[in-house]
């Protein structure tokens, strides 16, 4: 990151003078010179944000919209509200969700993560399901925290949790945008509904970008980047009296590059990104020198089935989904060309070539939910329900001798089977005085089957290990913990809220099975986490402006982490303990007609706390300066004891602005938005070279719209801040970046 201090400059400029359209939930409250009520469902029924006794923030209206119109993936929510970071290092299929410091950055295909992403209230575990893309969306929320009591399964850390509009209006809208790189998106949603009590919604996205980056390899003047991502969604719905039945189909396509690892960007004894010549050459993220195969293609497809029944006094739903997923992906490990003992290679040192794919070549996920809960709005209320999940993995994974080989050198199968069952309920009772007290419990139930070997091995002995194939191997695991959550809320007026909460979250054991390089599987125990928090959530000068303030600490027993690269290019799980403590605030106010500004921002401390906590460094071939201290008698392994937690920076913040001025028939608006993040190391060990010290990325949309018609100009990371967002310390500096700057115009209309 080049441009803190005019980056900054510019966006408390654009704040001074334009701020945001009000979210759609809260045009109404906001034409009357209010901000409104938020609605959100983070307790598995509809409350206003500041009755909840937990941390949640939301995400919808102008704010969604701005993030995801320039072809974006889900990683475009990192950083828009507190504590929140997203990352991957496949790109646009498999993300990483880390929440309070808490995740996994674990590369392979059968990942667990203690954050859990849930749409319309089905889990989706396998980290290929939960980058599908974001349309027709009524809000994201994320919840902060354990969510073990309501919500599926993995929730030590929270939930980001995609609420889709359903059926039941006839109308739609359609919105076409095209910029920078060819890229363009396409959103179309359509519903209609009748009498009868059926009713229909077609959703879609189609999003593309051509290759604009150039590997100065080939011939070609652009080689990599593109992409083609296409998803839908169709929901049919029946209404009769207290019965509501909906019937959901899903599918992505993805068909593009994945994501680029750049070799050497940084030299040693530095972060700095640099570019192709090295130290002192500037960096350009449009050029990259490789002489390996790039591609990714990804499909998904879900089926589900919505029931639910009134009867008075509770309803009963029933929650059913089956996805099924396949997956490949092939990339350039080296980021390089060549080889130091090839006539030609670089940039920089590249010791040895690698190359590899990994395939899910069949995902079967299905889930079942039961649910009951009480109608009342007072007094004594509760719900309660059963779980049940289970999944089908199979994971091929390919290493290559030659950089366009297509026949691979080794090969390493796992499958997986996982079963898991839940038994859960919550109680609670609103006094007269503004008082709440809320608890409840779930037992879980996780038991999964695993099987890894190596086939094929045809290597040449410089590999770490033997140059022989590894026969199958096997594990089961088992996880069973109640956990549980109790809260009090007490409304002391109708413009001040006091909670405080303290819950018990839970991940289930975990394999890991990568046996391209390794010769042994690893595996997790369980993880708990004790969570504590306790917050104030205010409203006032007439509803104009809102301040929510948050601080919690949590201490993790086994917290499940993967110890990934290194000289053998090795992922191994391990299970060490981890506390935290933080704050985090934000702020919503609408001073005046057509103005509006959030700001928001998180203080977070997670860090390892365990004296018994070692990993290797990075590769003996890569020349970077770890900063922990060497175990006795052991080179090369470093204890990280008291070592933040990777993918989390200590500081967060993000904001936005903007202001409409009606004109004509419609307004004039522009909405700015920013998110900045402190210092992140990429791996448990720190070190100089595999760290990033700061992010700041921003964005601007001015336009013209109507009460159908929207037309807007738009530029995304307006500043152009390159910073790597992870790495791989297999054998040289490798990492990958943030998305380039991208502007473009978009146009909309209601129907």
């Amino acid at each position: 990151m080049r441009h803190l201090p005019s980056a900054l400059a510019i966006s408390f400029a654009l704040a001074a003078g334009w701020t945001a359209p009000a979210a759609a939930q809260d045009a109404p409250a906001a034409e009357a010179g209010g901000l409104g009520d938020i609605i959100v469902t983070a307790q598995r029924r509809e409350e206003n944000l500041q009755d909840v006794p937990i941390a949640v923030s939301v995400l919808a209206g102008d704010t969604l919209g701005a993030i995801t119109s320039t072809g974006a993936d889900i990683r475009a929510l990192a950083g828009r509200v507190p504590s929140l970071n997203i990352e991957s290092s496949y790109g646009r299929s498999f993300p990483r969700f880390y929440i309070r410091g808490l995740g996994n950055t674990d590369f392979d295909l059968n990942a667990s993560q203690p954050v859990s992403l849930v749409y319309d209230d089905v889990v989706l575990e396998n980290p290929i399901l939960k980058g599908f893309p974001i349309f027709d969306l009524d809000r994201v929320e994320v919840l902060r925290g354990p969510q073990g009591t309501l919500f599926g399964r993995n929730t030590p850390a929270g939930i980001v949790k995609f609420d889709t509009v359903k059926p039941g209006k006839t109308g739609g809208y359609a919105r076409v945008s095209y910029g920078r790189y060819g890229t363009s998106q396409v959103e179309v949603a359509a519903g209609a509904a009748d009498d009868s009590g059926f009713s229909v919604r077609l959703s879609g996205l189609y999003q593309h970008r051509d290759d604009w980056v150039d590997n100065i390899a080939t011939t070609k003047s652009d080689d990599l980047g593109g992409y083609d991502d296409i998803a839908a969604r169709l929901q049919l719905q029946y209404e009769n009296g207290p019965f509501t039945g909906r019937v959901i189909g899903q599918v992505r396509v993805y068909d593009g590059s994945a994501i680029i690892f750049r070799a050497n960007t940084q030299v040693p004894g530095s972060n700095h990104l640099v570019g192709l010549g090295g130290a002192g050459t500037e960096f350009e993220r449009d050029k990259v020198w490789q002489d390996g195969i790039n591609f990714q293609k990804l499909n998904t497809y879900n089926a589900g089935l919505n029931l639910e029944y009134d009867f008075g006094p509770v309803t009963l739903y029933s929650i059913t989904s089956y996805w099924n997923g396949n997956f490949r992906s092939r990339g350039d490990i080296d980021g390089g060309f060549g080889a130091v003992f090839l006539p030609e290679s670089g940039p920089g040192l590249i010791p040895f070539q690698a190359q590899s794919q990994d395939n899910v070549p069949s995902l079967d996920q299905f889930t079942q939910e039961i649910r009951v809960a009480s109608n009342n709005n007072g007094g004594f209320g509760y719900q309660g329900g059963v779980f049940y999940f289970n999944e089908d993995l199979d994971i091929s994974s390919y290493e290559f001798g030659g950089p366009t080989d297509a026949t691979p050198s080794a090969i390493a199968i796992q499958r997986q089977e996982s079963e898991a069952y839940g038994i859960f309920g919550s109680l609670n009772y609103a006094f007269d005085n503004g008082l709440t007290l809320q608890a409840g419990a779930r037992y879980n139930h996780d038991t999964r089957d695993f099987v890894a070997s190596r086939p094929v091995e045809t290597r040449p002995d410089f590999v770490v290990n033997p140059n022989t194939p590894v026969p199958p191997q096997a594990a089961k695991v088992k996880g069973e913990l109640v956990t549980w959550d109790a809260s009090a809320t007490w409304e002391t007026s109708n413009d001040v809220t006091l909670y405080a909460r303290v819950a018990r979250g839970y991940r289930a054991p975990s394999v890991q099975g990568r046996l391209t390089f390794a010769r042994t599987i690893s595996t997790a125990d369980q993880e708990e986490t004790m969570s504590y928090e306790a917050g104030i959530k205010t409203a006032f000068l007439d509803d104009r402006v809102r301040f929510n303030l948050t601080g919690y600490y949590f201490d993790t027993k086994d917290l499940q982490l993967t110890a990934v690269g290194g000289t053998s290019n090795v992922a191994s799980l391990l299970n060490v303990d981890a506390k935290g403590h933080g704050i985090e605030a934000e702020l919503q106010a609408a001073p005046a007609r057509g103005l509006t500004f959030s700001v928001g921002g998180a203080w977070n401390v997670a860090e390892i706390d365990d004296p018994n906590a070692f990993v290797a460094g990075c590769g003996s071939a890569t020349p970077c300066t770890v900063l922990d201290p060497v175990r006795a008698g052991s080179p090369g392994i470093y204890s990280i004891d008291g070592n933040q937690l990777p993918q989390s920076p200590k500081f967060t913040a993000n904001w936005t602005a903007g202001y409409e001025v009606p004109v004509g028939n419609g307004a004039l608006y522009a909405f700015t938005d920013w998110y900045y993040r402190s210092k992140v190391q990429f791996f448990l060990y720190r070190s100089v070279e595999f760290s990033d010290d700061e992010m700041i990325e921003g964005g601007l949309r001015v336009g013209y719209r109507t009460d159908r018609y929207d037309f807007a100009a738009f530029v995304r990371n307006i500043t152009g801040d390159a910073s790597p967002t992870g790495g791989i310390d297999f054998n040289n500096l490798t990492s990958y970046v943030n998305e380039p700057r991208i502007w473009g115009v978009e146009a909309g209309v209601k129907f």
